[in-house]
């Protein structure tokens, strides 16, 4: 979609002018910020995503992501070097929706903010109210698809749009096996490799934390071991 404003944060000036130059080409508008201290100072409710290096000095892209899941379910991709795993599975655990490790290449990068921004587009436009009643309810978990929102037992969970939409592939198709990739592909609209399948593990474990009384025993989320997820 045409017109959005993506923040790019990255205390490096060659990559962020890369970034900016391509997503220009593509008519996005584009704020750089060379550490997370300038990044949080003109984040506004005008950023439809941000672009989000994690190795940083001062406060660290962990730290940013933190701060903005307080409010904001905003799309975040962090760019992380592949010698950071835990660093990559920490930020998509508070709340980052994807990851790209560099070196990246800019088809990829392109990819990958036009399937996030597409998302959350979608899921903000579900916030209003709709005369059609799209709710899918299992054993006291109800997901309202027409407004975006799910609720526990009559208590709204919040989820982010990635977390929501995982959960609604699975609440929607119950008893059907998704394997990690089908629910990357789905889901992300990305193409699938092998780092996905982590990506998708720490969202069906942070789902777990929030709509599951005991995440290590999980009454929705099924694994189905070598095979992939299912909703009972």
């Amino acid at each position: 979609m045409k017109g959005q404003t993506v923040l790019v944060v990255d205390d490096n000036a060659e990559i962020r002018e890369g970034i900016r130059i391509l997503l220009e080409s593509e008519a996005y508008t584009v704020i750089e910020a060379k550490d997370g201290t300038e990044a949080l100072s003109v984040l506004s409710d005008d950023v439809d995503m941000l672009i989000l290096d994690i190795m940083m000095p001062g406060k660290s892209g962990l730290s940013v992501c933190e701060e903005i899941r307080k409010t904001s379910n905003v799309p975040i991709l962090f760019l992380s070097a592949k010698s950071h795993d835990s660093d990559k599975m920490m930020g998509l655990m508070i709340g980052a929706d994807d990851y790209l490790p560099k070196p990246f290449s800019y088809p990829e990068l392109l990819g990958r903010v036009k399937a996030l921004l597409r998302r959350y587009t979608v899921y903000r436009g579900k916030s209003e109210p709709q005369n059609v009643d799209r709710s899918i309810s299992v054993d006291g978990l109800t997901i309202d698809e027409g407004k975006g929102q799910t609720f526990l037992h009559g208590k709204e969970v919040r989820l982010t749009e990635t977390e929501f939409q995982i959960l609604l592939l699975l609440v929607a198709n119950r008893k059907r096996v998704f394997s990690a990739q089908e629910i990357y592909e789905k889901v992300w609209n990305c193409r699938y490799n092998l780092s996905s399948s982590g990506t998708v593990m720490v969202h069906i474990r942070k789902l777990r934390m929030k709509i599951e009384s005991d995440p290590q025993d999980p009454r929705f989320i099924k694994t189905v071991w070598g095979k992939g997820y299912r909703c009972e």
